[in-house]
């Protein structure tokens, strides 16, 4: 059986003849995955920051470490995906994150913060090459015209995942903790409490590896082109589209990072709701929550609606809301920021189904460019932890607002595709 890739190209089953909905119902796990594994990230920041008596800069450092592999990392994953194809590209991220998440055993043991940047740092590289490899994948399995839409529902299980690790996270990790505050043995009762879920990451991975190495997934035609046509000129950089894209990738990402890692802080203020660091983390869930639920509303209205004007008008209703957690205060204010997380829903597969959509054999480097743009989940809170410290943590909000800013002129204007000139 064969039908048509984003970018035209032939796409044919196997010999076993499994087919899209197989191959799409494994990817699902892996969007689960790492979803789960991101958003652990927000219970981590406010964790370790008690841990290691740490500034908001210096806690910044956390989401630095792991969405800065993104931007190392997603370029050569994009060159190992073309190689290897996007089965083997899975099955090694699996590995590499697996990894990463060992890594946190000893870093828990010596208490040691570098160690656990470390980590992150390893565990993000695995994650990266997964993204490059399934993105696209998702994409490429099915018609053209519905893309966003496809890459939206498999992304409203990377939500699942999101929705859940707050919770898992507020249980196994901040309420693992039983003896005094401030005390020697407090402190290292913090420190390993990371060690069983991240082992537990661990042991997941290695079977998601193990599973995908054994499945028989469609393969994409893309992967085997020859040399010769490799040799013509041209690159994705010269698609407007994928640049602008990029940059939607960046602001969008840093924007959503920013909110998370800082709403647990954000909920314990005096003026918000006073929360303590355990119950403000199960409220996250709604936020990641909102996200998974959008993901399914936004699924459904862009078989009807275009991309471009559904994710214009969730980038103009995210940056309202953030602007009433701004100015305002109590249950409004918590409400608002957490409200954000349904109009963040569609954003990411959105953005990179619109950029990726016409690059024809660029199409796996094309990926890699926006997944290294995921660096904008480095920078950007680290910029609000920055603003956080000088002019308080609810003023320096302001940063996600203009991030959504950017989404929409990208959702009306810059995802248009012009021709390269080469």
């Amino acid at each position: 059986m064969s039908v048509t890739t984003p970018s035209g190209e032939a796409y044919t089953t196997n010999a076993s003849g499994q087919n899209h909905g197989f191959a799409l119902t494994s990817l699902t796990f892996l969007f689960f995955i790492w979803g789960f594994i991101t958003c652990l990230n927000d219970i981590l920041i406010p964790h370790l920051k008690n841990v290691f008596d740490l500034s908001y800069t210096q806690a910044s450092l956390i989401q630095f470490c792991f969405f800065g592999a993104y931007f190392l990392v997603s370029l050569p994953a994009g060159l190992l995906v073309r190689r290897a194809g996007y089965q083997r590209g899975i099955v090694i991220g699996l590995l590499i994150a697996a990894s990463g998440c060992v890594l946190f055993y000893p870093a828990a043991s010596t208490q040691t913060y570098s160690l656990f940047l470390g980590a992150l740092f390893v565990l993000a590289a695995g994650i990266t090459i997964l993204q490059v490899a399934a993105n696209p994948y998702v994409t490429a399995l099915g018609r053209a015209e519905t893309a966003s839409s496809r890459l939206s529902m498999t992304q409203a299980f990377n939500s699942l995942g999101t929705t859940i690790a707050p919770w898992f996270g507020g249980l196994m990790i901040m309420g693992a903790v039983t003896a005094a505050a401030g005390t020697a043995e407090h402190k290292l009762q913090e420190a390993q409490a990371v060690q069983i879920p991240y082992l537990m990451l661990a042991a997941a991975l290695l079977v998601l590896a193990v599973v995908f190495a054994k499945l028989n997934l469609p393969t994409v035609s893309e992967h085997h082109v020859d040399e010769k046509v490799n040799a013509d000129p041209g690159s994705a950089w010269q698609y407007s589209h994928l640049v602008l894209g990029a940059l939607g990738i960046f602001v969008y990402v840093g924007g959503e990072v920013s909110i998370g890692s800082y709403l647990v802080n954000f909920m314990g203020e005096p003026h918000i709701a006073g929360m303590p660091e355990a119950q403000a983390a199960a409220y996250l869930s709604y936020y990641w929550g909102g996200a998974m639920v959008g993901r399914f509303i936004g699924a459904a209205v862009m078989q009807k609606i275009s991309a471009g004007k559904v994710l214009a008008f969730n980038a103009v209703a995210a940056a309202l809301l953030v602007v009433v957690a701004i100015v305002g205060s109590g249950q409004l204010a918590m409400w608002s920021l957490l409200a954000v997380g349904l109009f963040n829903s569609i954003m990411f597969p959105t953005i990179f189904s619109l950029a990726v959509t016409g690059l024809g054999r660029f199409t796996s480097n094309g990926s890699g460019v926006l997944c290294a743009a995921i660096v904008g989940g480095a920078l950007v809170p680290v910029l609000q932890a920055v603003l956080a410290d000088t002019i308080g943590l609810q003023l320096s909000f302001i940063v996600p607002v203009f991030c959504y800013v950017y989404i929409c002129y990208y959702g009306l204007v810059g995802s248009k595709i012009k021709q390269p000139q080469i």
